[in-house]
């Protein structure tokens, strides 16, 4: 199995209401989000898959999460938040936005981002088919990750 990693960062803040501690108020993170693609077989350019692929199916998608506010809409303080900064603020519903659910989140998104990148005709890179998205990793601090497979 051949397998590729592309890292991509953003800046992304978060609020954990259930947090017994300091990580129930808003504070932000320098996040790497490393996407590693897998298949069996090398295409016709003895890759997995060109990098620039992953940038060109999830990096718009991406992007809204960066310089953004993620929070639990049962926050009591969402509502307020929301009014103010609008679409920066990043609801998921009734949980907490931990780092677990943001790499299941941005995992989900990507292989269905893939797919459909992959069905494209006329797409400028080609995307076998056979290669599939392993994991998402995403990265709180220098020390700290979660990460969510299909496996």
């Amino acid at each position: 199995m051949y397998r590729i990693c592309k890292s991509l960062e953003i800046e992304n803040g978060h609020m954990l209401s259930k947090h017994p501690d300091k990580c129930r108020f808003p504070h932000g993170h320098s996040r790497k989000v490393e996407f590693v693609l897998e298949a069996e077989q090398l295409d016709a350019n003895e890759m997995v898959c060109d990098f620039k692929i992953i940038k060109e199916a999830v990096g718009e998608w991406l992007d809204r999460l960066d310089h953004a506010m993620c929070m639990n809409t049962a926050d009591p303080a969402y509502a307020d938040f929301k009014e103010r900064y609008g679409e920066r603020v990043i609801g998921f519903e009734n949980q907490d936005p931990t780092t677990e659910l943001m790499a299941k989140t941005i995992y989900d998104h990507c292989s269905d981002a893939l797919k459909a990148y992959g069905a494209q005709p006329d797409a400028k890179y080609p995307l076998s088919a056979q290669v599939r998205l392993r994991s998402v990793r995403v990265w709180e601090t220098l020390s700290s990750w979660a990460e969510y497979s299909s496996d």
